[in-house]
Order: structure tokens, then C-alpha cells, then sequence
């Protein structure tokens, strides 16, 4: 069970870009320590930017990011680890370098950097993988990489955007059974976002239903399936019936106004 506290809270958060596009529209939404949360909606409907404002990589227009358990008051450097759509990976570096390169930028002593980097290679199935390079991975291996990346450093929030919407549906399966497998070994707080009603069931604790753009949380709905969660989930009848309840939610949304 996710602690009671928020780990990070948004409140009336709105962004409109120079262009003038409205893209989040009183944004509230509150992310416990601990849980794994997903943003689902309509492509366009402010997820990934809502995903950005709470990493720090762009600002709000209005509204306010609350880190209530850093007495900084704000996000802690270091302390978010950020998985993009896309791997990013440096062509010319090893898995290994990929994964230390954080610590690198942060001039974490070498000899636990590769410690670090070994262990968290380990944890996403990569270990015999360290001296191979981009070119030589799978689509699903180069997620794993990116992931690695992210987890190197020991986050206590991880922002998943999109991850593995370009993969195969096998692949996926996959990493969605492991990204859950380390979510529940590592217990980081995990805000995950997708448009995938179905992959937002198999994961989350909750799932945050956001309307087209300008976004805000239309409703959240609670999947209370105990886990670990395999296969034999995915294909129950209690699955069926969570998954149909978040589609309906989501139609609802599509059709909400502002």
C-alpha cells in the first residue's frame, strides 16, 4: 500500500506554450511515496508535458510543483530519474558508458559509478550485455538501456513517458512485466504515461484519466488487483472488467469540455 503522504503535488498547474497552445488547463494531482501511477489520455492532452513540468524541464505558466517530503522544498537533484519515448542512447558508447553517464555528469567516484552501473544492468536482465553498443541491442534491449540509465542513480521518483508505445505488443508485454518486477523490488514512486487503457491496467495502482487539450484530471480509478501481476492477470476476468471501466472513463473524457 502507497504511503499516505504525497511525494509530489500539483496544484492548478497550466501551460500554454508561446505558440499560444493551451496545453494543461488547473491541473491538480497528488503522487504518493511509493506508487505506481499512470497518466492516461488522448494524444495531445498534456500528459508528456505534465511528465516534463514535474521533472523540472519546463516551467509551469501557472500553478505550483510541491515536493512536500524535501525540505529544499523542491525537487532534489538527483533524485528523478526521467525514461523518454525514444532511448537516446550515445551510438558511440558501450551499454555500460550509457548507463554511467549521469554519474559521470555528477563526478561520482568511477570505481562506484561502475559498481552502480553493474548492479542496475544486472536488475533489467543486461549484465552480459555491458561492452555491446547501440547498434548491437534490440528495440526492447535499447529500452532496457535507457531504463538502467534512469535507475543508476538511485531516484526516488521515476518518470516514464510513453516508453514502449513503439514496440512490438510481445515486447511490451515483456517490459511491462519487468518494469513491475523492479518497481516492486527497487519501490520507487513511478508516474507512468500512456495511452493504452489496457497497459495502464496491468501496471498501476491508479490511474489518472485526463481530458483532451487543455488536460486536467477528468477522474482516477483505482485498480486494486493484488500483485505481482503475470499473465494469468492479463488474461482474467478481473482484468476484462478493470479494463473495461477505465475505457468507459476514457470515453467519458473525450467528451468532457472545459
Amino acid at each position: 500500500m502507497a504511503a499516505a503522504n504525497p511525494i509530489v503535488s500539483l496544484r492548478a498547474v497550466g501551460k500554454v506554450f508561446d505558440s499560444g497552445t493551451a496545453a494543461l488547463d488547473g491541473l491538480d494531482l497528488d503522487v504518493r511515496a511509493g506508487e505506481f501511477v499512470s497518466l492516461l489520455g488522448p494524444s495531445g492532452c498534456g500528459k508528456s508535458t505534465a511528465l516534463r513540468i514535474v521533472a523540472g524541464l519546463s516551467k509551469p505558466t501557472n500553478g505550483v510543483i510541491e515536493w512536500p517530503a524535501s525540505r529544499a522544498g523542491d525537487a532534489a537533484a538527483g533524485r528523478i530519474g526521467f525514461v523518454f519515448q525514444e532511448p537516446t542512447l550515445m551510438p558511440w558508447a558501450s551499454v555500460a558508458d550509457n548507463v554511467e553517464l549521469p554519474l559521470s555528469l555528477a563526478h561520482a567516484d568511477p570505481a562506484k559509478a561502475r559498481l552502480a552501473v553493474g548492479a542496475v544492468l544486472d536488475h533489467v536482465g543486461l549484465a552480459d550485455f555491458t561492452a555491446a553498443y547501440p547498434r548491437e541491442l534490440s528495440g526492447g534491449m535499447k529500452m532496457r538501456v535507457s531504463i538502467a540509465r534512469a535507475l543508476v542513480t538511485e531516484p526516488r521518483l521515476l518518470l516514464m513517458d510513453e516508453p514502449f508505445a513503439a514496440l512490438d505488443e510481445i515486447t511490451r508485454f515483456k517490459l511491462n512485466n519487468d518494469i513491475l518486477s523492479l518497481w516492486q523490488t527497487l519501490r520507487q514512486t513511478v508516474i507512468f504515461v500512456t495511452h493504452s487503457v489496457f497497459e495502464s491496467v496491468f501496471l498501476s495502482q491508479r490511474i489518472v484519466v485526463m481530458t483532451p487539450r487543455p488536460g486536467r484530471v477528468f477522474a482516477e480509478v483505482a485498480i486494486d488487483a493484488p500483485y505481482p501481476r503475470d499473465d494469468r492477470f492479463r488474461t482474467s476476468a478481473e482484468y476484462a472488467g478493470y479494463c473495461r471501466k477505465v475505457g468507459e472513463v476514457l470515453a467519458a473524457a473525450m467528451d468532457a469540455r472545459p
